[in-house]
């Protein structure tokens, strides 16, 4: 049987700790704050943000856990023990590279649930490239999906969110 992307995620999901973006926040605050680790393609995170972030695309992620590949981020292969929190534009590719992470020894990782969007919805602060604050409806208007209509498939509406990794 054929599974879907979002069968990988619910079975992801059973081993995975999510937190909310609320959540997030408190630990951010908190005298130990977790690395936050960003698997968005790059221009995403270019655009947009949450700041002291690192971005490692769920492309390279596996590479970048361990030494001896070009990708190595060392930040992220010493951060074994450290509780390190996984983001995305919805919370889905951060549940994959959180159990992914899991299965390579990381022992205090968890994902956002409703990713970035979520983030943004509750009015927490994102920035650019640059480091500068990005307005919330900037945000609001980046996290709008906009699916052609062969993305979305036969009979379904092209401006649907539900799928939007």
């Amino acid at each position: 049987m054929m599974k879907r992307f979002t069968d990988f995620v619910s079975e992801s999901l059973q081993h995975v700790t999510e937190y909310f973006p609320w959540d997030i926040e408190e630990k951010l605050a908190s005298d130990s704050p977790p690395l936050i680790l960003d698997v968005r393609e790059p221009a995403e995170f270019d655009t947009m943000h949450i700041r002291d972030s690192v971005n490692v695309p769920r492309g390279i992620l596996e590479s970048a856990c361990e030494y001896g590949y070009e990708e190595t981020l060392v930040e992220l292969v010493e951060s074994r023990e450290r509780e390190i929190v996984v983001v995305c534009r919805s919370g889905n590719r951060s549940v994959l590279a959180a159990f992914t992470m899991q299965l390579m020894g990381y022992r205090n990782v968890a994902s956002m649930k409703t990713g970035l969007r979520g983030w943004n919805d509750y009015e927490l602060p994102l920035v650019n490239a640059a480091g500068k604050m990005v307005p919330v409806e900037q945000g609001d208007d980046f996290f709008t999906a906009r699916l052609t209509p062969d993305q979305a498939g036969p009979g379904r509406q092209h401006t649907s969110t539900e799928n939007q990794t």
